[in-house]
C-alpha cells in the first residue's frame, strides 16, 4: 500500500494530489510532487530566490515527515519560468540548501506554471533503506 505524505509544515495541496508518495518493500522510495515557493501559511514567497529557498524547505519538510533527509535525495527536477539569469541563482540556492548532497538533477525552462505568481517549481525523488 502506498503511503501519502502531506505534513502540516507545508501548505496543503492546491488540488487532488499528495506532496509525496512512499513506495513500500525493499528500498523505500519517496516521490515528491513539484514544490513551489509557498510558505506553510499558504502565502507565496516574493521573488525567485525566496521561492527557490521555500521550495527546498518544503522538500526538506516532506523528507523529514517521511523519516528521510536531503542525503536520501536521488533526483531533483527544477522548472524555471524566467530567463537564463535565474540558472546561476538556482544553482547557488541549490548548492547552499543541499549542503553537499549530490542528487541527479535536471533544470528546465517552462513558459508558465499553475499560477502566474509561481516562478519556480522543484520535484524530487528520494530513497532510503
Amino acid at each position: 500500500m502506498l503511503k501519502h505524505h502531506n505534513p502540516d509544515t507545508v501548505a496543503p495541496p492546491f488540488s487532488r494530489y499528495s506532496h509525496a508518495v512512499e513506495i513500500p518493500a525493499g528500498a523505500r522510495w519517496l516521490h515528491i510532487s513539484g514544490q513551489i515557493g509557498v510558505k506553510p501559511d499558504g502565502t507565496v514567497a516574493s521573488g525567485a530566490e525566496a521561492q527557490l529557498e521555500q521550495a527546498w524547505r518544503n522538500i526538506f519538510a516532506i523528507l523529514e515527515a517521511a523519516g528521510m533527509t536531503k542525503r536520501d535525495l536521488v533526483k531533483t527536477t527544477t522548472f524555471l519560468t524566467a530567463h537564463a539569469a535565474d540558472v546561476g541563482l538556482s544553482r547557488r540556492v541549490r548548492e547552499r540548501m543541499l549542503e553537499g548532497a549530490e542528487p541527479a538533477s535536471t533544470l528546465i525552462f517552462v513558459s508558465g506554471l499553475a499560477r502566474p505568481d509561481f516562478l519556480i517549481e522543484i520535484e524530487a525523488v528520494a530513497a532510503a533503506s
